[in-house]
């Protein structure tokens, strides 16, 4: 969250208070409800007056994000939601930024937006709404969709490797990065704590059922008979432990030193051989080997891959204009534009 302090003398805010009252477009039984319930109880918790929130989105189903909370929002253009949010911290620091995007608007056209936007810490919330698949032109194929899929793009089935946004968002030395999912409000809420309490890019994947073109993409996490053996639930300072009876765990296998999955008791293995989940860590390499776990093989990591601090973008700009302003005064623009090599052109 930003440093400034909340308005005192004010009573305590509500959900109710964030609801716009505009019809929600989205299908019935979208997973975008569950998000949009969880933001919208998860705000008046923070103690920021609601006008000092903004939402700013890009194109797609997520992208309606900013009609539905009363707030002040930006609906931008495709995948440029991170540089518009960009510019917007940077003039008002003040502010607390939202980012609603999706999977396609966030890591196809608007990768390279998102990368920078990591790279640089600047104090952005990112929601990225996954839901493995182009929902609003109806069905296409995005950058998240598994291999093998049919969509419509893709009849024979998605030949391309999904891209990992964890994993992605590690590579950029994101300072947090995060998953839940949206059949788990709890979980999600916590998450979404989390993210507006971090200081600089905080980046939480939220896996999200389109139940129209992609139903029950995620339905092995959240079915009652096999959630417990799918899910990886990480607590910071604990050994990773799952399974129906927190049986199972995660280890470095002593010969490759690549992670398995073991069964506690079993060849004397106890929870001192585990993983431990450190997302403080300096060096990103655990985090990167937790965002690479995919099924069927491994359990799916849910909770804070990393968080770490580092200096924020805006306020280091804003501490180099005020050096600069320092050391050489104001100036104006007719210097600016003569100074150093210049053309004059007949």
């Amino acid at each position: 969250m930003s440093d400034t302090n909340p308005t005192p003398n004010l009573p305590p805010l509500t959900r109710k208070e964030f609801e716009s009252g505009q019809s929600v477009r989205w299908c019935p039984g979208c997973g975008s409800f569950s998000v949009l319930a969880q933001v919208q109880k998860t705000l008046p918790t923070l103690g920021v007056p609601r006008e000092k929130f903004v939402f700013v989105s890009g194109i797609g189903c997520s992208s309606r994000f900013p009609y539905y909370l009363n707030t002040y929002g930006l609906h931008t253009i495709h995948g440029r939601a991170p540089a518009i949010a960009t510019g917007l911290k940077l003039t008002r620091p003040e502010l607390e930024v939202w980012v609603a995007t999706g999977d396609g608007d966030a890591l196809s056209i608007g990768g390279n937006h998102l990368i920078h936007a990591l790279r640089r810490n600047v104090g952005l919330k990112i929601i990225l709404f996954n839901n493995r698949i182009y929902g609003m032109t109806k069905g296409q194929s995005s950058p998240t969709s598994v291999l093998g899929q049919k969509t419509k793009s893709a009849p024979f089935g998605n030949i391309d490797l999904p891209l990992s946004p964890l994993s992605l968002a590690l590579g950029a030395e994101a300072t947090f990065v995060a998953r839940s999912i949206d059949a788990e409000p709890k979980h999600l809420g916590e998450m979404l704590e989390r993210v507006a309490r971090h200081r600089g890019t905080a980046l939480l994947e939220v896996f999200q059922n389109c139940v129209v073109f992609n139903d029950k993409a995620f339905g092995g996490l959240l079915d009652k008979d096999t959630k417990a053996d799918r899910q990886l639930v990480l607590e910071h300072g604990k050994p990773m432990l799952f399974g129906k009876e927190r049986s199972k765990g995660l280890r470095f296998s002593p010969r490759t030193f690549t992670p398995e999955v073991v069964e506690l008791g079993r060849d004397g293995i106890t929870e001192a051989a585990l993983l431990v989940h450190d997302e403080r860590a300096t060096s990103p390499g655990l985090a990167f080997m937790l965002a690479g776990l995919t099924p069927p093989d491994f359990p799916t990591p849910l909770g804070v891959l990393r968080a770490v601090e580092r200096p924020v973008y805006e306020q280091v700009v804003h501490e180099n204009e005020r050096i600069a302003v320092e050391t050489q005064g104001l100036g104006s623009l007719e210097s600016l534009l003569g100074a150093g090599e210049s053309w004059e052109v007949r």
